[in-house]
């Protein structure tokens, strides 16, 4: 018998986003701002689509691609 995973959220508060990437908060504040990483706003909550991280992921991946 396995046992399920719990389902992965769906949008992160930037302090989980923090937790999730292993980066600063001044970091992670700065790649909003330079739209390296995007944002959501709920009321006045801002918030980071799962999606958002895995495309700044994937995107640090192509970066460092031409990297020996």
């Amino acid at each position: 018998m396995t046992t399920a995973s719990p389902p992965r959220p769906a949008l992160y508060r930037v302090p989980d986003a923090v937790k999730v990437l292993n980066l600063s908060r001044t970091v992670v504040y700065e790649l909003i701002r330079t739209g390296r990483l995007r944002t959501v706003r709920e009321g006045r909550a801002r918030l980071i689509p799962a999606s958002s991280i895995s495309d700044y992921v994937a995107l640090l991946e192509r970066e460092a691609g031409g990297q020996p």
